[in-house]
Formats: C-alpha cells, sequence, structure tokens
C-alpha cells in the first residue's frame, strides 16, 4: 500500500471511532437585517493567518499526515503578506484586493452558515473569512454568542492563555523548557492568589448600573464559552490539542476540558495588559547603568550622559501632539530625593524556582521545532501523527515579553481628498497560529460594534468600529510601575541578609507574603519532556513583589515593583463597554471620555465622518513632586504616591485633562513613539531617531506641501514606511556625512561605501526583487548595514564610556532590533521574538545620530556634550566607521544571520520573514517581512447618525 493510501486509511479509521464528527450544521435560520451602517463599505480589516483557530483531532492528523488546513484558518496570509509587494500600485479601488469589506451585516451571496446556540441569539458566519456576525434579541444572548463563536474559533489558545496567565502552563501541557519560561514571566508579573482574583470580579458589581452590567455580561460570556466546552466535548468536535496534551482519549473520548470561570477572565486581562499595557520596572537597570556613568565620568559628566542616552524628554523626539500643547508626565525634577543607589555588585535577581526535580533540575534544550512546518511523522497511526508536536512548547516563551507594538495614521478632513478624516491603523500583537485576536461583530440591545478583541475577552469589540465611528489603539508605556527599596529586618533580632524575608513597613518588620504554585508534569502524547517539578514562588510587600535584592550603603534592601494596576486588572471593563455603546459615544468628545476610563497605557485614535481625536490612557499615578521614577525609590511615606491606600492599592490618579489628548488636529501618527512634549516614556528609545520618523515625515510632509490624502494613499504611506530599514533613512545619511568629509584613500572601502548609497537612493528598503522572489533588493548592502550596525555601535561608544558601562546601557535598551531578532553585537544574543516582523523600536538610533552629527559640529539639543565618539576627534570617529565598514564587510553571513529550525544559517531573506508562531498544532506559510499592525483597519465614514 502507497503511503498516502496508508495515510487515507488512517484517517479513515479515525472517522470510525468518531473523531472526525465536526460541529453539527443548525438548520438555516431567517439572516438578521444589518445594523445602521455609515460606512458606506469604506471600512476595511485584514487579521493574518485566518480566524479559525480549532483544529479538531481529524484536522490535525489531516494536517500532520496531508498538509491540509482548516477551513478559514489560513484565508487571509496571503491578501495580508500582498500589500509589501503591491501597495505601490495601490488605489481606493483595489484596497479589496489586500483587505476585506468590515461592513456590518453579511451579503445573502457570503452566508456560510447561520445557527441558533441559543433561542434568543443567531450567529451568521461569513463566507469571506468564517467571521462571526452575532445578533442578540437580548444582551445576554448576545454576550453569550460572543462566548460561543469565541469559543468554536479559539477555544484551545483561550485554555492555554488563562493557564499561562496562572502561572500553570506545565501541569497542563507538559514540561517543555518554553513552557517552564512563559509560566515563570507571567507569574512574576501577576501573582495572584485565587482570592484576589474573586476579589476583582466582587469590586466590578459596586461600580453603578454600568459595572453591574458589565458583571452580567461576562457572566453571560462565560456561560457561552462552556455550552461549547459541553457541547464539543459529547459531539467529539473540540480541537484536537486536547488528545495531543493527554487531557481527552481519542477513541473514548474521556477526559474533561476545565470550563472557564468569571477569574480566567481576570487572569486573561492581566496577560493581555503585562504583555502590551504597561510601562516602567526598568529602575533597578536604570540605576546600574546611571551608576556606572557616574563612577566612569564623575557625577556632572556622568549624569550628563545618563540624561542623553534616557531620552525622557528628547527635544528632537517626535510626538503624536504637535499642535502646542504639552503634558508633563513621568519625568525627573531638577533635585530628586529618596533615589536609592544599590552598591556595585550586590544586585541579584529575586528566586523565583525553588525545588526542582526530574527535567526541570536538568540544563533546556533548545527549540529544534520549526514553526513553519511541521516534521513528517514517520507512521500513519493517527495518533502517533501528533507525537512530540509540543516538544518545544505549546506556546512561545518570549509570548511574555512587554510588547511596545501598533502603529497609527489618522488625517482630518481638512486634508483628505473627501472632507472627511481618513485612519489607517490597528494594533501589533505579533503572528501566531491561530492569532491571538478573534474576529466578531456583535449586535443586541445596547451593543453595536464589529472588530477584533483578544481571545477570551471579546464580549466586547476591543478594537474596531461603531455604527459611524471607529477607533483604535497603539501601546504608549508611560512609567505606571515604580520600584522601591524595602529595608530588610529580622524580629527576633537575627543579623540582616539579603535573604531576608521580613521587610520594614511603616515602623513595623513584616512578613513577606508568599503566593506559590506547585507545578509538575508527565509525559504526554505531544510533549515527551521526562517526568519534573517544582515550586514557584512569589514573595511579596505591601508595595508589590520583589524582583532584586542589593545593599544599599551595606544594608540590605529588598526592590518591589508597584504597579498601579496590580489588583485592578479588570477596571478598563466600563471604557470597553462604552466603546460599544452606540448612545455612549455620538462625538470625539464621549470616545475620550470612554478611553478615560481605561487604565491600560495605550494610545486611543478615533475617526468618524467629521472628526477626529487622541487620548492617552492609564492609570497615572500622582507622584510626589520630588519623586524620580525612573530610580528606584526609597520605601517610605514621603515617597509613596500620593494617597496610597495599600489595602487596596489605590492612590490619587491625573486628571482627563492632564493626560494627552486632542481633537482635530491636523493629523496624527503614532508607531509607540512620544506621545507629547512633556511625557516621559518608561524607557530610552523616544529619541532623536525613533520609527514613528518613518510615518510622520511622510504625512507630515505631503500635507506640508498641500497634498491630500485618500484611503488609498495613506496605507501607501503606512506600507512603505513598513518596509523601510530606520537605520537607513534616518542614520545611514549621518554616518555617509562624516565619512564623505574626506576622500576614501581604500577603493574597496569606497566601493563599499557607494553600495550603501545606492540602497539609500532607492529608499533603504528591505523588500523582494519581486513577490515571492525570497531574495532581497539591495541584499549586499542590507547585510552590510546588519553586520555594520553592531560593530559601530560599539566602535562608537565603549572605548569612551568603558566596558562596564557600555554593557550596563545595553542592559537598559538593547542596541538593535532588527527583523531577523540578530545583529546585537553578541554573537548568541537575540532579542525579541524571531521572525515576528516588528522591529526598529528599541535600538541606539537616536543615540547614534546624536553623537555623530555632535562630531560633525553641529548643535544637537538634548545631545551628549562633549561627543563620544573618537573622542570627540572626527578623524578618528571617521576612521572607527571605516574600519568595522570593513570588517563588517568580511563577517561570514551564516553570522550575520545564525540559522534557526526554520532558516538555514546565512538565508537573509529568510531571517527576516515573518512566520506564524504555532499555539496548537497547524503551521503556516513563511511570508516576506513587513513592519505593520496584525489587525488593521482602513476606514473612512461619509456620514454619521
Amino acid at each position: 500500500m502507497s503511503r498516502r493510501s496508508s495515510t487515507l486509511a488512517a484517517l479513515s479509521a479515525a472517522a470510525i471511532v468518531g473523531s472526525l464528527l465536526i460541529a453539527p450544521a443548525s438548520a438555516a435560520r431567517e439572516i438578521p437585517a444589518p445594523a445602521p451602517d455609515y460606512c458606506g463599505q469604506q471600512c476595511h480589516y485584514i487579521l493574518p493567518p485566518g480566524q479559525n483557530g480549532n483544529a479538531t483531532f481529524a484536522d490535525l492528523v489531516a494536517h500532520m499526515l496531508l498538509g491540509t488546513r482548516p477551513p478559514h484558518s489560513d484565508d487571509q496570509l496571503a491578501k495580508y503578506a500582498g500589500l509589501a509587494g503591491g501597495y505601490s500600485a495601490l488605489t481606493t479601488e483595489t484596497i479589496s484586493e489586500f483587505f476585506n469589506d468590515n461592513s456590518f451585516g453579511v451579503r445573502p451571496d457570503d452566508v456560510e452558515r447561520s445557527y441558533q446556540p441559543r433561542e434568543d441569539v443567531t450567529i451568521v458566519r461569513d463566507k469571506t473569512a468564517g467571521v462571526p456576525h452575532v445578533y442578540g434579541t437580548t444582551r445576554s444572548g448576545t454576550t453569550f454568542g460572543a462566548g460561543y463563536a469565541t469559543a468554536e474559533d479559539k477555544l484551545f489558545l483561550m485554555d492555554a492563555m488563562r493557564r499561562a496567565g496562572r502561572g500553570e502552563v506545565t501541569p497542563f501541557a507538559g514540561g517543555a523548557p518554553a513552557n517552564r519560561e512563559l509560566e515563570q514571566r507571567f507569574f512574576a508579573v501577576a501573582p495572584y492568589t485565587e482570592h484576589e482574583l474573586q476579589q476583582q470580579i466582587d469590586i466590578v458589581s459596586r461600580w453603578g448600573e454600568r459595572g453591574r452590567q458589565a458583571l452580567e455580561d461576562a457572566k453571560s460570556y462565560v456561560d457561552g464559552i462552556n455550552d461549547y466546552i459541553e457541547k464539543s466535548h459529547s459531539g467529539r468536535y473540540f480541537p484536537g490539542e486536547y488528545v495531543a496534551t493527554g487531557h481527552i482519549d481519542p477513541i473514548t473520548n474521556e477526559g474533561r476540558i476545565e470550563p472557564f470561570k468569571l477569574t480566567d477572565l481576570v487572569v486573561l486581562a492581566s496577560l493581555v495588559g503585562a504583555q502590551f499595557g504597561g510601562g516602567g520596572g526598568n529602575e533597578v537597570q536604570n540605576a546600574v547603568a546611571r551608576m556606572a556613568l557616574h563612577e566612569r565620568f564623575g557625577p556632572q559628566r556622568g549624569e550628563q550622559i545618563w540624561s542623553a542616552f534616557r531620552a525622557e524628554d528628547d527635544p528632537e523626539a517626535i510626538s503624536t501632539i504637535h499642535d502646542g500643547q504639552s503634558f508633563r508626565y513621568g519625568g525627573a525634577p531638577e533635585d530628586p530625593q529618596g533615589v536609592v543607589v544599590p552598591d556595585p555588585g550586590s544586585v541579584t535577581a529575586q528566586q523565583l524556582v525553588f525545588d526542582p526535580t526530574g527535567s526541570a533540575a536538568e540544563p533546556a534544550e533548545p527549540d529544534t521545532q520549526a514553526e513553519s512546518g511541521n516534521p513528517r511523522p514517520a507512521t500513519g497511526d493517527p495518533v502517533e501523527s501528533l507525537r512530540g508536536i509540543f516538544d518545544d512548547g505549546v506556546l512561545p516563551a518570549d509570548l511574555g515579553q512587554p510588547r511596545g507594538m501598533s502603529n497609527a495614521l489618522v488625517v482630518s478632513g481638512a486634508h483628505t481628498e473627501s472632507g472627511h478624516p481618513v485612519a489607517v491603523f490597528g494594533p501589533q500583537t505579533g503572528y501566531f497560529s491561530p492569532q491571538l485576536l478573534t474576529l466578531q461583530e456583535l449586535q443586541g440591545p445596547g451593543i453595536s460594534s464589529r472588530g477584533a478583541s483578544f481571545a477570551g475577552l471579546s464580549f466586547y469589540t476591543l478594537l474596531g468600529r461603531g455604527q459611524d465611528y471607529a477607533w483604535s489603539a497603539t501601546t504608549a508605556s508611560q512609567d505606571m510601575i515604580d520600584t522601591y527599596a524595602v529595608e530588610l529586618c529580622e524580629p527576633a533580632g537575627d543579623p540582616v541578609t539579603k535573604d531576608s524575608n521580613y521587610y520594614r513597613f511603616r515602623g513595623e518588620c513584616l512578613p513577606m507574603q508568599t503566593v506559590e504554585r506547585d507545578n509538575a508534569w508527565q509525559p504526554n502524547l505531544g510533549d515527551d519532556t521526562p517526568e519534573g517539578s517544582y515550586r514557584l514562588v512569589s514573595f511579596r510587600t505591601r508595595y508589590g513583589p520583589v524582583t532584586h535584592r542589593a545593599t544599599v550603603a551595606g544594608k540590605p534592601v529588598a526592590f518591589t515593583t508597584a504597579r498601579s494596576t496590580f489588583l485592578h486588572e479588570v477596571d478598563s471593563i466600563i471604557g470597553f463597554q462604552k466603546f460599544n455603546d452606540p448612545s455612549a459615544i455620538t462625538s470625539a468628545r464621549d470616545f475620550q471620555r470612554a478611553a478615560h476610563d481605561i487604565n491600560y497605557t495605550f494610545n486611543w485614535f478615533y475617526a468618524d465622518a467629521d472628526d477626529t481625536a487622541y487620548f492617552n490612557s492609564g492609570a497615572n499615578v500622582v507622584r510626589k513632586p520630588t519623586v524620580d521614577p525612573s530610580m528606584p525609590i526609597v520605601a517610605d511615606p514621603p515617597f509613596e504616591w500620593q494617597d496610597w491606600n495599600p489595602a487596596d492599592n489605590t492612590a490619587a490618579y491625573t486628571p482627563f485633562q492632564e493626560h494627552p489628548n486632542s481633537i482635530n488636529q491636523d493629523y496624527y501618527i503614532s508607531w509607540n513613539n512620544k506621545q507629547a512634549p512633556g511625557t516621559a516614556g518608561d524607557r530610552a528609545e523616544k529619541s532623536a531617531v525613533q520609527r514613528g520618523d518613518l510615518l510622520d515625515h511622510r504625512v507630515g510632509e505631503h500635507i506640508a506641501t498641500g497634498g491630500k490624502f485618500n484611503r488609498g494613499t495613506l496605507t501607501q504611506a503606512m506600507a512603505d514606511a513598513g518596509v523601510t530599514d530606520l537605520r537607513a533613512e534616518r542614520v545611514l545619511p549621518d554616518l555617509l556625512r562624516l565619512i564623505d568629509s574626506q576622500p576614501i584613500a581604500d577603493p574597496r572601502i569606497a566601493a563599499l561605501v557607494d553600495e550603501l548609497r545606492t540602497w539609500l537612493a532607492d529608499g533603504g528598503k528591505r523588500v523582494e526583487t519581486a513577490p515571492g522572489s525570497e531574495q532581497y533588493a539591495h541584499a549586499d548592502a542590507i547585510e552590510l548595514l546588519d553586520a555594520w550596525w553592531p560593530l559601530l555601535v560599539r566602535g562608537e561608544f565603549e572605548p569612551a564610556l568603558g566596558a562596564p558601562a557600555y554593557q550596563a546601557l545595553t542592559d537598559v535598551m538593547q542596541i538593535n532590533e532588527s527583523p531577523s531578532g540578530w545583529q546585537n553585537g553578541e554573537s548568541d544574543l537575540h532579542v525579541g521574538q524571531g521572525h515576528q516582523g516588528s522591529s526598529f523600536q528599541f535600538g541606539w538610533y537616536g543615540q547614534v545620530s546624536k553623537d555623530i552629527r555632535a562630531v560633525l559640529g553641529e548643535p544637537v539639543p538634548g545631545g551628549f556634550g562633549q561627543p563620544l565618539c573618537g573622542g570627540g576627534d572626527p578623524t578618528a570617529c571617521r576612521q572607527m566607521l571605516l574600519d568595522t565598514l570593513r570588517q563588517a564587510a568580511a563577517t561570514p553571513a551564516d553570522q550575520t544571520y545564525p540559522g534557526d529550525a526554520d532558516c538555514a544559517a546565512g538565508d537573509q531573506w529568510c531571517a527576516d520573514a515573518i512566520l506564524q508562531t504555532k499555539i496548537g498544532g497547524i503551521a503556516q506559510d513563511k511570508i516576506s517581512w513587513q513592519n505593520r499592525p496584525t489587525y488593521q483597519q482602513v476606514v473612512e465614514f461619509p456620514t454619521h447618525r
């Protein structure tokens, strides 16, 4: 029998035992009428790879053995990928080649199926992308339907994520090193007890009628999820990953999918907030770097260099608000008090893992499984075909890293061809299979929206459109996490050490609270990791979890993080509820007020037929005027947040008018750049060169010359920025000016410089020679800059700073964020999540530009003072550039682009390529790199209510 015949026989056998059953089709019903829609088919969206993230056991087996994929699991990937090579010819008439229609309702010829999971709700799935359109005759039915539909599409993803948020992935999915790393990351950020999770649910009902309604909405949503769990289990169309992880037997159907509960929503909210909606917490690293500079240069010169590097309020940094307003928040006072400086070499990270046994005590093996494919099974047996599919983890290990992503371009009607605002915006949430976001339309009493939400939180649309308005967000990252240094003590008078677990709080010696997870795992079908276990222990003070221990002037201290959203993970629910309520949002100002109800740090953008708006949300605590939030602070009442109550972690917060906000500015752009003059970022990237520059000059210059935008041209501006190398466009010209200050004697170096110059003249883009060629145009120049960047950064700064201070500053902010995640100055140093598109946010781009321009003798606001490169000598600095350029040219491609499970070493295009990281068993094809939102809207409302 041929392999294909045996495979088909195996699948037939699976069908005999019932594993090929799919969700039974309900009888066709009358399609509900569309809700009022004022967009006139001028609203579009895209979200790769596809809406459907539910692969049954049979789907997984077929994928492993035959390479097939479930319907609607990949049908948006080609459209999304096509924009990188096709945007130059894009017009408003051809937007549908790259985006889907985002109108309310489903055309009769686009109805795939219609069904009623409950009598008060109808769900209509469209043929275009399988998006659920939920119509409730009651509000409860609407949110029930949202839960049911989300579980249909993303149940296993939601389940794995709630385990990650609790720090309990390994007991659920196995002990793969990636699972361990992920659960440790999330547990360290949000180490809650079940009682604390329930407390956050209980408080919602005390927020008046909207709070009570939100709680009822969430309950109905969970009911919908659990109804699907019960039906899919009994009907055997549940996600096949439950077989792979050993939770359900594929033959007998014995096993259990644990029902969802309201506290799971709190966990998921904390997970999303930790990834996308926080800011701050890096104060210990800042203190170490600042101290190293003071030791190297003395306090005055050291502080000047630190201030320039930190770029707290860089006068050269672009801002989303540029209409003359300023909003001061998060900056350091001129004479800060209460700053804590740890003794040199005394800082150690707080231990999190205790008592490891078995595989937990063994060195972790590197990941070896490709994301763009699965290894061909050694057997045609359906069950055995899933053997080891999660050996590298059920979720990516670095999923827990904070992400500052997303972009927005919003142009007022005064500068558009139609006279109506145009917006192109969306969140950059990474690339996964299935995607973390889920699509939906919700129509019911008090709810009218369509868009995207994080799976498991989709009882409201979080990003999308209403009847006559649309909205989106970017990560803001203003500093709402502070680090306090608590003095350690011993109640019995024993000697105090860094390992002491008591601390002084307002005159008392208190024990640290410990929150624990006892995690143990066994090998399962999907994860062969041997048996193992450990305890995760978080040590908490009244201020928050302990992250480090050190000595200060010889005295032992613990550094603890105080986060303003800790114990308040669901406080944003009212803001999102209003976004979905057409009666609550009737103007740009209404939208801003609703955004103010969101406590996570986001930049919110709004557009309707007449107005545009911007608002920066977040639980911005009011600090004492002497406190520097970028540094560790002594844990004493004079330096605590104003009106802080340790019992419930509440404080005084900045009022609406002090948040950066604006209505009808000529245009808004955001790519996680500075919000407004006066605002300080939590890290050092909001400097003279930031990736938002790529958007700002494309939009701003077009408007400045009298140009008008339409949906096509604004999308082109976004897409052009999304394939441009920030270093090439914004830093390379400075480098070339210094190099060109004298003739180049060596013809080989001159040829290299000409190669870079030619690429720059062609736009400095990382694009294929032709769509699908898998080969970059100007490939040699791109490789040269990739190899040169880490060499020139080290050569420019390390001789002046000294190795200790240079290393400490790289701990504050990496020198580079290339598309591949490599080229960081160390051969084995990879930053971020590879193959994830988002690039050039963090890096020493502004720092390099400022220093080189100073060497050229130009005035540099917010600069380093005396240039660092070459000791301030232009000739020496120029020679360093030429020497490192020669060294870069000699660097082998396989060092610049180390291989991984998906790419051979030296394969430049593949190193940059975007991969949909598997959360489950369905792999997706690679696509060419582009730096753009994952879920993206293109909107222009011609009229309104």
